[in-house]
């Protein structure tokens, strides 16, 4: 699925305070590797139906497997792995001997306790990794990409070595012979293989991690259909990144692809838009969903036009980008291909009666647009009518009202178009009237 860094920045999939990002919030890997890999997969939405449901198998097996999976495994021992080969060691000897492993022992002691000391912790990788590997395939049905990976791990420990590297242990009186050939084996032979262990791991700590959030968020998993006519149709959706959110149901299809959104400042728009927005993207990631039941279309693209921003430094006033940003997606969106596209408050960036005609234009030309699905937010309640003649814009609100003299916010989807202005009400509540009448 297509999608630029625009539009991950409007749904926080990634963020500059990472704590306000989707990937924070799913984000429950241990190792650093583990962490960068989770960051890979969250940039990378699929674009097939096959992919996207091995993905979805990979989690739910992992999710089964969530409070059983072996935990000895920590980012300190792939520290201490990639250290061990990333020091510079006093040069092993080729044969160790009683001899010559005593020298050494004693001439370089603390490069010989290093290695001592990193024995253990590939001991315990090796382990952690066999007890993976058998705790998987426990499972009576498993992805391919977890079949791939258990009989990878399975072929790159089978070698001899490993098997007596994982019978080592701390307190063990192992002769500093043995613990010398298990190192010159480690340094000159296994590295690279050692390196595909360790990469291996880190895949499994980050679909682990988007199981432990699918499992801890109680996601559901969407059924994604392959369509010519994208649609949506979710119940109980919500916005992964609010502590106490409030659902929704979204039904958007070939009969009403474009659905007209109007409300009051903090109403619950620009959320709404980004919960549905979040989903769909989670979706094509094989990721679970914030959403008690979800089917939908595979979608070719995704693109939003929310946070715009003006450049200084290029002389590009607001209003400009806003137009080069629906410029951008109208001649992407024309390549017949499936769109979900999201649009809050169009046109901020000029006066009213510009705002409303240059809004009415755009809109009677993406409406027109069947191979794409549009959730467009507005203030300009007044140019609903207008649109009203076009069957498949589909006008909803959320409702907002006023209750000794505080505002009430339901943050329900309601039929029809709102026509509340509380923008005084709100700038009175915060005192602001109050200072400027003291002036």
């Amino acid at each position: 699925m297509q999608i630029d860094k625009t539009t991950l920045q409007d749904l926080s999939i990634f963020h500059s305070d990472e704590e306000q990002s989707v990937f924070h919030k799913l984000n429950f890997t241990q190792t650093n590797d583990g962490r960068e890999y989770l960051r890979w997969i969250l940039s990378r939405p699929l674009d097939n139906i096959s992919d996207i449901q091995d993905v979805q198998i990979t989690i739910k097996t992992l999710m089964a497997c969530v409070d059983n999976f072996p935990t000895t495994i920590t980012n300190g021992t792939m520290m201490v792995m990639d250290k061990f080969y990333e020091t510079q060691l006093d040069a092993y000897p080729t044969k160790p001997n009683g001899f010559n492993s005593f020298v050494y022992a004693v001439i370089s002691k603390s490069d010989f306790s290093l290695t001592k000391y990193s024995i253990e912790h590939f001991a315990t990788f090796f382990k952690g990794l066999q007890q993976i590997v058998a705790l998987l395939q426990q499972q009576h049905h498993t992805s391919k990409q977890i079949q791939t990976w258990c009989d990878r791990i399975t072929h790159l420990l089978s070698n001899h070595h490993i098997q007596a590297i994982q019978q080592y242990k701390k307190n063990d009186a192992t002769p500093s012979t043995k613990i010398l050939e298990f190192a010159n084996f480690l340094r000159r032979q296994f590295k690279q293989t050692n390196t595909d262990l360790m990469d291996i791991y880190a895949r499994l700590d980050a679909y682990l991690s988007l199981a432990i959030a699918s499992k801890k968020y109680q996601f559901g998993f969407p059924t994604i259909t392959a369509t010519t006519q994208p649609f949506i149709e979710a119940k109980g959706l919500w916005h992964l990144l609010l502590n106490v959110p409030v659902s929704y149901n979204v039904t958007l299809n070939k009969d009403t692809n474009f659905l007209f959104l109007t409300g009051a400042n903090m109403a619950g728009k620009s959320t709404f838009i980004k919960a549905v927005g979040v989903c769909v993207y989670l979706a094509h990631i094989g990721m679970g969903v914030p959403a008690q039941n979800m089917q939908l279309s595979l979608f070719d693209g995704l693109l939003s036009n929310i946070n715009v921003a003006d450049n200084i430094i290029k002389g590009e006033s607001y209003f400009f980008n806003e137009v080069k940003r629906i410029k951008n997606t109208i001649e992407k969106i024309s390549d017949a291909k499936r769109w979900l596209i999201l649009i809050d408050e169009l046109f901020k960036g000029t006066n009213v009666q510009d705002a409303m005609k240059c809004s009415t234009t755009v809109i009677e030309g993406l409406h027109k647009m069947p191979n794409a699905v549009f959730i467009l937010s507005t203030h300009l309640y007044e140019i609903g009518e207008q649109l009203q003649q076009y069957a498949n814009i589909d006008f909803r609100f959320f409702e907002t009202s006023v209750a000794h003299n505080e505002l009430v916010f339901s943050y329900q989807l309601k039929k029809g178009i709102s026509n509340d202005r509380l923008g005084y009400l709100i700038l009175k509540r915060e005192g602001v009237v109050a200072l400027l009448d003291a002036l």
